[in-house]
């Protein structure tokens, strides 16, 4: 019978009361007292009961005859002041989910955490919702708020994770940390993402934050992104209904805007391997040297050719336009110049007419594009004494 082995999933629902989340300090081992006993059993008995619920629910559906994608679905019954979070993990994940056959009475977030790409894939074109990866720019977007509607967790998704070289590409994988990007023995034409990997936040930052994460962010400001750009990198996107890629400039449309469909997931920022021997730098700009969010940022890449001229040159502005761009007509002027100091005198003004900065808390317009056109000259002279 079609459908009827959505049935025989693996299910595990987690409730957690609120008290759960509460730190536990530093608690000593002791007996536990008739209040602590009486929380023990409330918690299982509540437990029991909504497996019961669970198990009746499937029996009326089984016996009914009726396809839980019908319209016959199990109605499961929490109290809204107990329960806030329903934790569901599976291993095929063909229903049990909101919009296929489960509705959580009083759950403010269904939280799904597959454990492959195609079950995370699933569980997007079902329920729509947010994906989540280290969760450094998602949680604090909130805003003190609660997360609301359903959230994927693709955190065990290990398809998802590390650096891998291709032929062609030296492949990211979307769920690759910062500091493990920085720890995969890139080669030197990747020095200046290296160096912006390092001024993304802190250290405990950088182990849970991913490339992914920064690239879909699509800050302004994302440190990630100019240095990727500046590598001419693409993103591989997935749904069911395929893969494509697409290349990172025309990815990041402008500030939070990016070209991901709702049923779509990246799955890698993959880099063509033409890089691999050039000279690279990333120079931010800062109100302080650490744990700031740049006023300008600045990575240039020079490959050279055989005689020690620019073969290929790339050079991105972040912070000073609705996303990160590309110095197209510098670029061009650079090719086929020396590397060496008298780089620094091919960058003029008019080179920097396509940027467009804003006055905020950080700095003027005119201040970022006066130190747009002063890191762009360190980095220019960076390169060159890299050759020397």
């Amino acid at each position: 019978m079609a459908g009827s082995g959505a049935l025989s999933l693996v299910l595990q629902i987690v409730l957690f009361p609120l008290s759960a989340f509460r730190s536990p300090g530093n608690v000593q081992a002791q007996e536990p007292d008739d209040r602590t006993q009486a929380a023990r059993n409330y918690h299982r008995h509540s437990a029991e009961r909504l497996r019961g619920q669970t198990l009746a629910a499937q029996k009326d559906s089984a016996e009914s005859g009726h396809q839980i994608s019908s319209g016959q679905r199990p109605f499961i019954t929490c109290s809204p002041s107990q329960i806030r979070v329903a934790v569901v993990q599976v291993k095929r994940l063909s229903c049990w989910l909101d919009s296929g056959c489960a509705r959580f009475s009083g759950v403010n977030t269904l939280f799904i955490r597959p454990g492959t790409l195609n079950e995370a894939l699933d569980a997007l074109a079902q329920t729509g919702g947010t994906i989540l990866a280290g969760g450094t720019d998602l949680f604090p977007a909130c805003s003190g708020r609660q997360l609301s509607g359903p959230v994927i967790d693709i955190s065990r998704v290990t398809e998802l994770k590390g650096v891998r070289f291709t032929e062609e590409f030296v492949e990211i994988g979307a769920r690759t940390t910062w500091s493990e990007v920085l720890a995969a023995g890139l080669p030197r034409g990747f020095d200046g993402l290296c160096a912006a990997a390092r001024e993304v936040g802190s250290i405990q930052i950088q182990n849970s934050a991913t490339v992914a994460g920064n690239v879909c962010n699509a800050s302004p400001a994302a440190d990630g992104v100019a240095a990727l750009m500046a590598l001419d990198a693409e993103v591989t996107l997935e749904s069911h209904a395929g893969a494509r890629a697409i290349s990172l400039a025309d990815f990041v449309q402008g500030n939070r805007k990016t070209a991901r469909q709702a049923n779509e997931m990246m799955t890698s920022v993959r880099v063509p391997r033409r890089w691999e021997n050039a000279v690279s730098s990333f120079l931010k700009l800062g109100a302080r040297r650490y744990l700031v969010i740049s006023i300008v940022m600045v990575a240039v890449n020079l490959a050279a050719d055989s005689r020690g001229r620019v073969r290929e040159a790339a050079v991105c502005v972040g912070s000073c336009s609705p996303k990160a761009m590309r110095l197209t007509e510098l670029e061009r002027a650079l090719a086929g110049v020396p590397i060496g100091p008298q780089l620094r005198a091919i960058a003029t003004s008019s080179h920097f007419s396509r940027l467009a900065p804003i006055d905020d808390v950080r700095a003027t317009a005119g201040y970022r594009l006066e130190a747009a056109q002063t890191l762009v000259l360190r980095a220019l002279d960076e390169c060159a004494s890299k050759v020397a």
